[in-house]
């Protein structure tokens, strides 16, 4: 059962980790041949890291209310 966790937990942080890839090569004009555009291609990947990050975060804060953790 952990596994698949860790699994599901992986999928998101890979993702975050392919849009800061994306912004960062939108700033220095190194485009991948399907975002043809720097401007679509940094929100692009900037939409795959706020994705990831609000899920991992979302993930975190439903951990934390189901044990009864208080957010500090």
């Amino acid at each position: 059962m952990r596994m698949i966790a860790i699994i599901i937990l992986l999928i998101p942080g890979i993702l975050s980790a392919v849009g800061i890839k994306l912004m960062r090569d939108s700033f220095f004009n190194e485009f991948t041949p399907l975002l043809f555009h720097p401007v679509i291609q940094f929100i692009v990947g900037f939409i795959l890291f706020a994705g990831g990050l609000l899920f991992l975060g979302g993930f975190v804060v439903y951990r934390d209310r189901k044990k009864n953790n208080k957010l500090k």
